[in-house]
């Protein structure tokens, strides 16, 4: 921001203690498995399928098994590590070099050239005196808990993926149902106005118009079919196969909704929303990271020490003791010149704190957004499907009066397509408006952070 440091950080606003217009009921819909919540078996089924199969699923797994094996990476930094080793050296010294022993200990004489047998262990031991390697192995639990939320979010992602698409190819089927039912009446109008012109009842300009009507609806049907072939390849793509038919279970119209829906608190929201704990846990790490990087400025204090078998010939290797080698090293060191990397990893972590700051309040804040707007959308679709419903029973009844009218020459062909035209329209809303209901559910369901658990206490 301008005008401040890069270590500060902007002042957000508290979250809201309740969810707007939701009360104050701590029970969510959230903390209903997701088999339990989907009653439809076709669906759950299509879910265990996903769930084994998903590709973005099973790379998320494997995250996870790479940031545990980096845990087990910082864990051993806080150890000792032993090396076992075997070397073997030839030296040729000068007469008149500085360099090359001439006698052992014992004051037997080395011959030249000079070979050197050593076969034991050597071990490095930093001692972490300013819990630099501490912070390591914090940041990296961290980011292990992180994406084992990254896992989770895939998954409530995926989950509410299948259900969408689930619902809106029985949304479809609907449609065609619709569709199918409209193109029967409307092949009998033309039948009707075919006849009425042999007779003289009718012109040719009613037989096109009825035409013409019959064709749009025809049309219609193809689009819709495309879009069903559209949801199922996109069904089994998530499932991990190949296309193929979906099966379905009982048509939308008849798919049950919840009497009422519970959004609980915001706190409980916090909880369980995986994207949320994976900002927070990033945040964690990044702070740990701050840490092992002011650490690096400090002295380091490493022990080397090692025992072994030493000799000049192989066949006094293992004449021990006289063969046996012991050393130690103790080893402080710390940067003096040339600071600039660590000085430049320090700024590099402090902003990667900042930026996960920000994440975890962006995180936090889309929550509570995706949360109000479905809750809301749950009640107003409520409240549009049944207007939209009792709009089909009337316009239904009009094209029944319409046909008849016509059929007693009181009315015109125009008025009968027209109402054929509106209750077709009517009908197609009605499907995606029950449609819509299903989506806004189960937005609101993955938005509270529902459908990473299977069965209670799965995880």
């Amino acid at each position: 921001m301008p005008g401040k440091s890069a270590h500060c950080q902007a002042e957000f606003a508290p979250a809201p203690a309740t969810f707007a217009g939701a009360g104050s009921d701590t029970s969510s819909i959230a903390a209903i498995p997701w088999r339990q919540f989907f009653a439809d078996p076709r669906l759950v089924g299509l879910l265990d399928t996903a769930l084994q199969a998903n590709p973005d699923l099973l790379i998320a797994l494997q995250r996870v098994e790479v940031a545990r094996a980096n845990v087990r990476i910082a864990r051993g930094a806080l150890l000792p590590r032993v090396d076992a080793g075997a070397s073997v050296s030839v030296d040729r010294f000068p007469p008149n070099g500085t360099r090359g022993p001439n006698t052992t200990n014992d004051g037997r004489a080395i011959p030249t050239p000079t070979t050197d047998y050593f076969l034991g262990l050597s071990s490095a031991w930093e001692i972490d005196i300013w819990g630099r390697l501490r912070s390591r192995r914090k940041a990296a639990i961290a980011r292990l808990l992180a994406t084992e939320q990254g896992r989770r979010l895939v998954q409530t992602a995926l989950v509410a993926q299948v259900a969408s698409l689930y619902y809106e190819l029985l949304a479809l089927d609907t449609q065609n149902e619709v569709i199918g039912k409209n193109l029967r009446l409307q092949e009998r109008a033309l039948e009707i106005v075919k006849l009425q012109k042999l007779g003289g009842r009718a012109t040719e300009l009613a037989v096109q118009q009825f035409t013409a009507q019959l064709l749009r609806t025809q049309s219609l049907q193809a689009v819709v079919n495309q879009s069903i072939i559209r949801a199922e390849n996109e069904i089994n793509r998530l499932l991990g196969r190949y296309p193929q038919p979906i099966r379905r279970g009982r048509p939308i119209r008849e798919q049950e909704l919840p009497a009422v829906v519970v959004a609980g608190l915001p706190s409980t929201m916090l909880l369980r929303r995986p994207d949320v704990q994976r900002a927070e846990l990033e945040l964690v790490a990044t702070r740990a990271d701050v840490s092992a990087a002011r650490a690096a400025f400090l002295p380091a204090l490493t022990l080397s020490p090692y025992v072994g078998l030493n000799a000049y010939k192989s066949s006094l290797l293992f004449a021990t003791p006289s063969s046996l080698a012991l050393g130690a090293l103790a080893n402080l060191s710390a940067p003096l010149l040339n600071r600039n990397f660590l000085k430049a990893a320090l700024s590099q972590a402090t902003a990667q704190q900042q930026a996960a700051y920000y994440g975890y309040q962006q995180a936090v804040q889309t929550g509570f957004q995706e949360v109000t707007t479905s809750l809301r959308g749950v009640e107003n679709y409520r409240r549009v499907y049944e207007l939209q419903a009792q709009e089909v029973v009337a316009l239904t009844k009009a094209v029944e009066i319409s046909n008849d009218l016509y059929t007693a020459s009181y009315a015109t062909y125009l008025e009968v397509i027209t109402a054929q035209r509106s209750a077709l329209e009517a009908e197609l809303n009605l499907a995606n408006t029950r449609r819509e209901q299903f989506l806004l559910l189960i937005e609101l369901y993955r938005a509270l952070g529902g459908g990473w658990s299977a069965t209670p206490g799965s995880e």
